[in-house]
This record gives structure tokens, sequence and C-alpha cells, in this order.
């Protein structure tokens, strides 16, 4: 945990310590990539403190699909203690702040601030927050995401897991999103394609 005031660095921040932040941060570990995660964001947008508990979301109804989803997070949180992930489960981002080219060096992008201190990353992913919310954050942040809004926020470091248009996608689609989120940081962090995804990680892939 950074000392007060201190600043750390990571290639990439996960917000959100649920299934989608364990899942993406697991991937993320298998293919080589370091992360911190943190519990959540309490902060989207000035003046308009959102806890990511209270965004607008459905969570799965039926039973089959809450058993599986607590499988899945049960293995996930079996891998993230087996293998040491930075899973910051009491702390929580207050502000983010996209950084110019050249300010931290020439890859972190993101300043997340923290009761701690200050988290540099080059890569941000977001967990459990809704579009409607999103795309606020990204117009009081200066952006001008316009309809393609995954677009450009990959452009900035910035992803999605865990997030749906309408309803919380299922555990399945959670998992593919962190796959795909995975892949798409791996390629930035290693663009030669080293290294490869490492040997003895948590497959992400439902349970039968």
């Amino acid at each position: 945990m950074p000392m007060s005031g201190g600043i750390e660095r990571t290639a990439a921040l996960v917000i959100g310590t649920g299934l989608s932040g364990l899942a993406v941060a697991s991937e993320l570990q298998r293919r080589g990539v370091d992360s911190i995660i943190v519990d959540g964001l309490d902060l989207l947008g000035a003046g308009n403190p959102a806890n990511t508990s209270s965004l607008q979301r459905c969570d799965a109804a039926d039973a089959a699909s809450l058993r599986e989803r607590n499988e899945i997070l049960r293995h996930l949180r079996n891998y993230a203690t087996s293998h040491k992930l930075d899973v910051r489960n009491n702390i929580r981002a207050l502000q983010l702040d996209h950084l110019d080219a050249g300010i931290t060096g020439p890859t972190q992008q993101w300043a997340v601030r923290t009761p701690g201190g200050v988290l540099l990353a080059d890569h941000l992913v977001l967990t459990r927050c809704a579009h409607s919310q999103l795309r606020r954050m990204l117009s009081e942040l200066g952006m001008a995401a316009g309809q393609n809004l995954m677009a450009a926020m990959h452009a900035l470091g910035m992803y999605l897991v865990g997030v749906g248009e309408l309803i919380t996608p299922t555990p399945k689609e959670v998992l593919r999103q962190a796959k795909v989120v995975g892949q798409a940081i791996s390629a930035k962090v290693y663009p030669d394609g080293f290294p490869a995804a490492l040997p003895g990680g948590y497959a992400l892939a439902a349970p039968a």
C-alpha cells in the first residue's frame, strides 16, 4: 500500500474487486502484465459522487446464474491468493486524471488518486459502470467520445469489463470481456508479442 502522499506505478489499474475486476486481473497476470486492483470508485465526475455499487445495473436473478457466478468468483479469489495478485480491498479511487504525454514518461497515461497516494498507470480498467455515467465522466474529463465510445476509450488506455448496455452481462460474457481486454492490454505492453500467456494460469472459462 502506498505511503501517504506516495506515488506508485503499474502497467494496469483495475477498479473493482468483484468478478469482473478479478477476471481481468487474472488474465493480465497470465499474460505477464502487472496490475493493481482497488475496491471501487467513489467519484464519477466533479461534484457528483457515485459509488460503483450503486450505479444502474441488474444482477442475475435466477439461481443457476448466481451459482455459476459464485463458483467462478471462488476460483478467481483462489487464483488471486495463490498468485499473489495485488488486490487492495480497502482502497478506493477518489479521482481519475488523464495525463498529457511526457509528464510521467512515455507510458503512464492515468493518475488515480486514493486516500493513500497516487497510482500511475498506462491502462485503466473500469468495472460495473453504467454507460450514461461513463459518458458523463468522459465529458467531464474533456474527452469528446462521440458515438464510438469504445474506440475513444481505448485510445486513452481505458477499458470496460462487466458492463452491458442495459443489464449486467452473464458470467460467461464477463469472462469473454476480460479475455479480450487482457489481450488488448498485453498487446500494447508487449508489442512484439512477448511474453506469451504464462503457463499455470487460471483458465477463464465458466465451469461446466
